[in-house]
């Protein structure tokens, strides 16, 4: 095989099994949500994920409290804004883990069967 065909052959391919992956995302997703919109299910997830956000902003504010960090005001409320990003991303990626195992599964399955398609094109199999 000549080293062009080859190239537009892996791309063609490359280029396929990335649709199906995308494809495997929605069909994933909505599977998930039943027609619910994505943003209100992400919406949701938000607001549910403000609690872990402000424990995780108090357990940086507690900085301020260690006797030998008294002056660090700056320091303190930097920790704070850390640790309420810490928390609001946990939480976040807490309520959309089926979400986000859904998708992938789906995207996984049919990735699979153009991978499977690819192998059975490049090594053909002779039953006669």
């Amino acid at each position: 095989m000549q080293p062009q065909k080859s190239f537009r052959s892996n791309l063609r391919y490359g280029r396929k099994l990335v649709k199906s992956g995308v494809s495997g995302l929605s069909s994933g997703r909505e599977a998930h949500l039943q027609g619910q919109p994505l943003s209100k299910a992400l919406a949701q997830s938000a607001r549910a994920s403000l609690g872990l956000a402000t424990l995780g902003a108090c357990a940086g504010l507690l900085r301020y409290y260690l006797p030998a960090r008294r002056g660090r005001v700056a320091k303190t409320v930097a920790c704070g804004i850390v640790g309420s990003a810490i928390g609001f991303v946990a939480g976040f990626a807490w309520k959309n883990r089926d979400l986000t195992e859904s998708m992938a599964r789906s995207a996984a399955k049919q990735m699979t069967v153009v991978r499977d398609e690819h192998w059975l094109d490049r090594h053909p199999i002779d039953y006669a």
